[in-house]
């Protein structure tokens, strides 16, 4: 008779290996970390770990999911938040998803390279589209809001979420972009704040709101990753 696994002790046995996987690449990188690395740290053989995932790919991955869930997670208090204006609140969430990265700044710098390779372009396109879902959910809420409020003018609240949701995406491309420019002092500072402006007005006039409303990335987020 087959064994049954339960779902709870199956959830908790796999978080364990994508909590170590991410400890591991904040202290060493996702191309430094081996498979072996992770089995060493949670003393599994490499049966345990193939019976979760099946490559070292598909525990990045999972690493990523985990972080997109915690982020979008530590700005649902503002989003469910009855006492702010839409306006406001989605002010909050770009600063907060920004906070959140910058408070783990280690984290996301050693995922930039591997973000960025051809190889892992299947990955990447993936969550793309898992993060897409996710955050219309998220940003929808808040557009009906405003428009209910009279902030916003839009004719469909989940439409225009998912406009905005592909702006921030560029807007995260761009910034990933100027990053390893600024890096390599081919851009000014400068350069990068009328960048970041430019896509908070693009925000502004998809919702009717008057231009300079919208702040993306907020002075001491830019100064942390770009001054």
């Amino acid at each position: 008779m087959a064994r049954t696994l339960d779902p709870a002790v199956h959830t908790v046995r796999r978080e364990a290996f994508v909590e170590v996987a991410q400890r591991l690449m904040q202290a060493k990188g996702y191309e430094q970390m081996s498979i072996q690395d992770v089995l060493d740290e949670l003393g599994a053989s490499r049966g345990a770990f193939y019976h979760y995932f099946d490559s070292k790919q598909a525990l990045l991955e999972a690493v990523i999911d985990r972080m997109v869930d915690a982020g979008l997670g530590a700005v649902e208090p503002v989003v469910v938040d009855p006492g702010l204006p839409a306006t406001e609140k989605l002010q909050k969430v770009f600063s907060g998803i920004g906070r959140w990265k910058t408070d783990r700044k280690a984290l996301v710098m050693s995922l930039l390279e591997v973000w960025l390779s051809d190889h892992n372009a299947i990955v990447r396109e993936k969550l793309r589209r898992t993060t897409v879902e996710r955050m219309v959910s998220l940003l929808s809420r808040i557009v009906e809001q405003g428009v209910d409020e009279g902030a916003f003018i839009v004719s469909s609240p989940n439409e225009t979420a998912r406009v905005l949701v592909m702006l921030l995406q560029g807007f995260q491309d761009g910034a990933t972009e100027l990053f390893v420019a600024r890096q390599k002092r081919l851009i000014s500072y400068e350069d990068v704040v009328l960048r970041m402006a430019t896509f908070g007005e693009a925000f502004d006039r998809i919702l009717g709101v008057p231009v300079g409303k919208t702040i993306v990335a907020d002075e001491a987020i830019l100064r942390e990753w770009f001054g």
